[in-house]
């Protein structure tokens, strides 16, 4: 077996920040399935670390796996309430799974938490416009998301 290997057991080799550092490069590079199971495993074996949970949330949403970026993003509001950022990468996984009231609520808290920056602005207005335009069409229940377009990248 190589260092590079898997270990028995399915773990990957190294230790868990070795997983952190591929897992951001796996991320950053485009590949967030795989980044999301490395920092799965890093996750699991460190799971108080804020910056391990963050950056696997981010890898969940990127990978399209919404309801369990939701999942880690609420662990880190319940974590850091005052992160900005996991209020906005809540914000969004919530807007993905058609939950438009909480998405809109966690959108304004990361918005009045850091009024600068643009891509919590816009998404803000983009769960407003689409809670109005529902309202306005007479629209009940859950819209359906299938298909539609990228409303933000929690990671931008």
């Amino acid at each position: 077996m190589t260092e590079n290997s898997a270990r028995e057991g399915g773990e990957p080799a190294g230790e868990v920040y070795d997983w952190y550092v591929r897992g951001r490069t796996l991320l950053e590079g485009g590949n967030p399935e795989a980044a999301a199971e490395l920092l799965r495993h890093a996750f699991e074996r460190e799971p108080e670390s804020t910056s391990v949970l963050e950056t696997f949330a981010r890898a969940l949403f990127d990978a399209r796996r919404y309801a369990e970026a939701a999942d880690r993003f609420t662990e880190l509001v319940d974590t850091s309430p005052d992160s900005d950022y996991a209020r906005f990468g809540l914000g969004l996984s919530r807007m993905r799974l058609g939950d438009l009231t909480a998405a809109v609520e966690q959108l304004a808290l990361a918005t009045a938490m850091r009024p600068g920056r643009a891509e919590y602005q816009q998404a803000l207005r983009e769960a407003r416009a689409t809670v109005r335009a529902r309202e306005d069409a007479g629209l009940t229940g859950p819209p359906d998301l299938r298909g539609g377009p990228d409303a933000g990248d929690p990671s931008a």
